[in-house]
This record gives structure tokens, sequence and C-alpha cells, in this order.
């Protein structure tokens, strides 16, 4: 899977610096942080409507738009998909209860200690 993630990271950063007239990704890069995350948040927004519409297709689709957006982040940010897969290998075995309190320095049940 993650062939695929490295060939589209590969394609983003090819394009970063280029003509934003024949690249969209050149354009979302150039416009900075702002429209890289608003993109974000529209293809967010765009995955869980599909979701709640409960076609399949659909939620493939704006998924895989989200998943390509994220990976534009990633690029804006200097990072790379095998980064997250680290975390995301780091955190494997691990309750997500569990990993959410030592983020937060919480307890189990989501509460601040004090």
């Amino acid at each position: 899977m993650s062939d695929i993630l490295d060939r589209l990271a590969a394609a983003i950063e090819s394009r970063r610096g280029g003509d934003p007239q024949r690249s969209y990704v050149a354009r979302l890069l150039a416009q900075g942080e702002d429209a890289v995350l608003k993109k974000i948040g529209e293809e967010a927004t765009e995955t869980v409507m599909a979701g709640k519409s409960g076609e399949r297709l659909a939620i493939v689709r704006e998924m895989a738009d989200l998943w390509f957006h994220c990976l534009v982040a990633l690029a804006h940010y200097g990072l790379k998909p095998a980064d997250v897969l680290a975390e995301l290998r780091r955190r494997e075995g691990i309750s997500g209860i569990d990993e959410k309190a030592a983020r937060d320095g919480g307890n189990r049940d989501g509460t601040t200690k004090e």
C-alpha cells in the first residue's frame, strides 16, 4: 500500500514550485498553508456527506480526494507518508483510549489529571 502513497507523494513533490497555471498541486501549494488546510476541511466534509449517503463508490472517491489532499499537506510541511505510517506502526497494539490519554496527559476516561 505504501508504494502508491510514495508515488503520489513523489508526484506532488515534483510539482512544488511548478507553474500554477498548469498544475493544480503547484497552485494549491503556492497559495500556502491556509489554502491547503481549507481544502482538507472541504474534502473531509464531502467524505462525511458521502458516508452519510451510504454510497460505497462516493465514499471511496471522496476518501481518495481527502487522502490526496492530506498528502499535499504533508508535502507542504516537509513530511512524507512514511512519517504517518511510522506513527501508525508505533500505535499498533495500543488501545485508542490509552493512546489518546498518553497524548492528552489525561485519564483513560478522557478527563484531565489534576
